[in-house]
């Protein structure tokens, strides 16, 4: 196994997956729930449903991602974040009603399932960024109600690059680079679906 992370992070791979998934990631970007968390004036209805949306997201990728890649990603039970989104709800006074079903396929490999894992991982850097927009709205100040885009805080970048090196290991050990990326659009894919329904 190659353990040098600088030649793991520069990898080709890590390259094609980005560029492969680009047009799925501006289209699920495009969508007005993933807007409207963007925009100045961020109502916190809108905060509340992208919440909402996204606890579907990770409660379903906890439950049928994580069993699959236990073993693979190492610190996976740090990863979660479903707990921090009913943390938010808490803080907002929402009640959360029922989970919708994000990942339907009924069979999934272990490239596959990291290529799914590699879209939400993503996720949590984006999160970073939205966080800055989020916090402006005075409903949300004192650092309250924002624990799922806080993420892993100062360590985001890290826990990303980590993650991107057990990828790229990964993918040059059993040489699975177009199942990971075929997960990975099948995430970006998925997650459209289940936003464009809201």
């Amino acid at each position: 196994m190659n353990t040098n992370p600088a030649s793991l992070l520069s990898s080709e791979f890590l390259t094609d997956i980005k560029t492969q998934t680009a047009t799925s990631h501006k289209k699920l970007e495009s969508l007005p729930v993933s807007a409207s968390i963007l925009s100045p004036e961020m109502k916190i209805e809108d905060y509340i449903q992208y919440l909402s949306l996204m606890h579907d997201v990770h409660k379903n990728t906890e439950d049928t991602i994580y069993p699959l890649l236990s073993g693979i990603v190492e610190d996976l039970e740090q990863r979660k974040k479903t707990h921090l989104i009913e943390e938010d709800f808490l803080f907002l006074h929402h009640q959360k009603t029922g989970s919708a079903k994000v990942f339907d396929r009924s069979e999934m490999t272990v490239p596959f399932a990291l290529g799914v894992l590699y879209v939400i991982e993503g996720s949590s850097l984006g999160g970073r960024f939205i966080l800055k927009n989020i916090v402006l709205n005075p409903q949300l100040s004192n650092d309250l109600g924002v624990s799922y885009f806080k993420g892993y805080g100062d360590k985001t970048g890290s826990y990303w690059k980590n993650f991107l090196n057990v990828l790229a290991e990964y993918e040059q050990d059993y040489n699975c680079a177009d199942d990971i990326i075929k997960g990975a659009i099948y995430a970006f894919d998925s997650i459209y679906n289940h936003f464009e329904k809201a």
